[in-house]
């Protein structure tokens, strides 16, 4: 049969004359138009995802840190944002506080993560927030993840005591040991980030999912967690530090030497709040406080299961609590 010349063949959407003549170039087309079309919705779906990410958790958008030759590493200053519903801030000297007021009275707010909050809680429910806002003296927070009394002294070496009336040092018992030792983080484990992912997908994948799910079926018993992780493990931090941290001598001898009152907090983890007694390590800040005649708070019976959203770091109601603390502590610099 002659196609060209029958007057009754149209090449229509359905039959198409290349599709007569070479019917394997037709299967080929609607090939790739069906592999565009799922190309077309797989990024669709990738940027629904990324956005999403990005709008409703935060991610893509982490607080960074900066390493540091005297005090190990801190958050890097002047970053603020929204993550996992919570408000961040860090103002000019990396504290996790509104800009220092010169025209209010200070507190320093020493510690580690606990004080700290991370972007689990909101900055207006950290503790040290509460006080600022209730009392009218601003409580400036000084603190970082996995901290101890050398780096907050440290610190303040560095940067000064901003005219403070007071120190209130948050501690938990494996502070009598953690000392500095310098070992690099920043960059290297995923709780001390020093940059941005390219894009929000990338840092679940590379910084939660590889690392907790993947990583540990192919390293099992050699990966080393670092203390975040061991938290979120339930594994009970015991630092080996060979001398007891020299932080605490630190700033009592700071605090004497403005002749200002040193508050130390002895923050109890889940299992030493069960047991209602601190370890021996505990034991060891207990009676430093003691001999050195240091105002010393136990929450041993202050807090309750419900007060954690952790084996050690407390929730908001928790941070709550703490303030209350601060603010009896302290009374006498705003009534």
């Amino acid at each position: 049969m002659n196609f060209i010349g029958n007057r009754n063949f149209r090449a229509g959407p359905q039959t198409s004359l290349e599709g007569f003549i070479c019917p394997q170039n037709s299967d080929k087309q609607q090939k790739i138009k069906v592999f565009g079309r799922s190309g077309g919705a797989s990024l669709a779906l990738l940027i629904v995802v990324e956005i999403t990410l990005r709008l409703v958790w935060g991610f893509g958008k982490m607080p960074l840190y900066a390493a540091s030759d005297k005090y190990e590493y801190m958050a890097l200053p002047n970053q603020s944002g929204v993550r996992l519903g919570n408000r961040y801030y860090y103002n000019v000297f990396g504290m996790r506080s509104d800009e220092v007021n010169p025209h209010k009275k200070h507190i320093l707010g020493l510690g580690d993560s606990v004080i700290y909050g991370g972007v689990q809680t909101d900055q207006d429910s950290l503790a040290t927030s509460l006080f600022s806002a209730e009392t009218g003296v601003q409580m400036l927070n000084i603190s970082a993840g996995s901290w101890g009394p050398d780096n907050c002294a440290a610190y303040l070496k560095e940067k000064g005591m901003f005219d403070a009336k007071g120190i209130f040092l948050l501690v938990s018992s494996h502070d009598a040991h953690d000392n500095m030792d310098f070992m690099p983080v920043v960059g290297v484990h995923p709780s001390y980030p020093d940059k941005q992912y390219p894009c929000a997908i990338a840092e679940v994948l590379c910084r939660y999912i590889y690392p907790r799910y993947i990583l540990p079926i192919f390293d099992k018993g050699t990966q080393e967690l670092d203390p975040d992780q061991k938290v979120l493990a339930g594994i009970g931090i015991h630092k080996d530090g060979k001398f007891f941290n020299p932080g605490f001598d630190q700033l009592k001898a700071m605090a004497d030497s403005v002749k200002i009152p040193l508050v130390i907090y002895l923050h109890a983890e889940q299992g030493e709040l069960m047991a209602k007694k601190y370890n021996e390590q505990g034991d060891e800040i207990i009676a430093w406080c003691k001999k050195n005649q240091v105002r010393l708070i136990e929450d041993l019976y202050l807090l309750t299961k419900d007060d954690y959203r952790d084996n050690v770091h407390i929730n908001a109601k928790g941070q709550r609590i703490v303030a209350n603390v601060m603010e009896k502590e302290f009374a006498p610099l705003y009534k």
